[in-house]
């Protein structure tokens, strides 16, 4: 029998398709079908009183995510796009947003676990912000700490000379070598910000109208700082908000592996040249030599990563996700690994980890 994610049934959505589409949420999906399913099953726990639906972008996955998903999350508001290739995370995004019928869009991951009210919470900012053209959240990792790309600066040619260089992690609270990632902003208050994370992007459809979609030439990595600076320059504000959410990071990416390595900074490259044309050539010059480096320690970098000594379940049916990220946050210990399991599902699910639990198993 099939573990179908009823929470809540489809009923409560229909008293509100009366009312206007108020929320897209865009997923692209690769590979990840376990973590896309906690992180629906988190959206559809919201406790949110307007009209929203999911559009949910596959890019060829080869784990069979459309076959497992489809009969799982039947809702006439979650719809499926599948690719019959990978044209990248911008392409795929604004496949979503063609189709998309809100007034505001969210850009999420789909190793995301919402808490209950973070939907909500954003929207009323929005509302309560004329000027706002899109909000990012705070995101905490699979082992509770905060991760530093939940707010940042412009990389400028200086900013990015300092995190490369390693100036920032020297001085990561300085006005003058830290503004990358802003760790000298308040994580628990609210800022206004030039950079947001793709992974939890909630924008102005109006805002995206003078700014237009994600830039394709981007394929992965960089996209949500081009649209980013875009929005800014048409005029809107962007904001960084402390609602925390769960974000387990680049579930079907390795960090340290080459490709990824490559595109990353590859996406730089291209973020300068279209934002920054007249700049100094040695500025490039810095970037592909920091290629070489990070590929040279890569390798150096996985052995010495830290050992996860202990594990700690959560069971989201006797917990709210809220719950379960707030002391995922307070606990942050970064050798324990935190897990979620959910009778719905019978899947436990945590940073590089998904099991499934039979109806019969024994559980602590």
């Amino acid at each position: 029998m099939q573990a179908v994610c009823k929470i809540p049934t489809a009923a409560c959505f229909f008293k509100k398709i009366l009312l206007e589409m108020k929320l897209s949420i865009i997923i692209v999906n690769y590979n990840v079908k376990y973590f896309l399913e906690q992180c629906l099953c988190s959206i559809l726990k919201s406790d949110i009183d307007f009209a929203y639906e999911i559009i949910i972008v596959d890019n060829n996955s080869t784990d069979d995510s459309l076959s497992y998903l489809k009969p799982r999350f039947t809702q006439s508001f979650i719809h499926f796009i599948g690719n019959h290739n990978n044209p990248g995370f911008a392409k795929a995004n604004n496949q979503g947003i063609r189709q998309a019928k809100g007034e505001y869009i969210l850009t999420l991951n789909p190793d995301t676990v919402l808490g209950e009210n973070v939907l909500k919470n954003v929207i009323h900012f929005f509302e309560q912000t004329p000027d706002a053209g899109a909000a990012g959240v705070k995101m905490i990792n699979g082992q509770g700490r905060f991760l530093p790309e939940s707010k940042r600066g412009i990389p400028t040619p200086w900013v990015s000379f300092c995190k490369i260089s390693g100036l920032q992690s020297v001085f990561p609270k300085s006005t003058l070598f830290g503004k990358y990632n802003l760790l000298y902003l308040d994580k628990n208050s609210i800022h206004r910000v030039p950079i947001l994370a793709g992974a939890f992007m909630m924008i102005r459809y109006n805002a995206l109208e003078k700014a237009g979609l994600f830039d394709e030439a981007f394929f992965m990595y960089g996209e949500d700082i081009d649209l980013s600076y875009r929005i800014s320059e048409s005029g809107y504000k962007n904001y960084y908000l402390p609602e925390t959410i769960l974000h387990y990071k680049g579930e079907s990416t390795d960090k340290n592996n080459p490709e990824y390595i490559n595109a990353f900074y590859n996406a730089m490259l291209i973020f300068y040249k279209k934002h920054y044309p007249n700049s100094n050539p040695i500025f490039s010059s810095v970037i592909s030599s920091a290629i070489k480096l990070k590929l040279l320690f890569s390798k150096q970098k996985r052995k010495t990563e830290n050992i996860i000594k202990q594990t700690k379940t959560f069971d989201c049916s006797t917990m709210s996700f809220e719950q379960i990220i707030q002391q995922m946050e307070n606990i942050s210990d970064n050798r324990t690994q935190f897990l979620i399991y959910s009778p719905y599902t019978r899947q436990i699910i945590g940073t590089n980890t998904t099991s499934y639990i039979p109806d019969d198993a024994p559980r602590e």
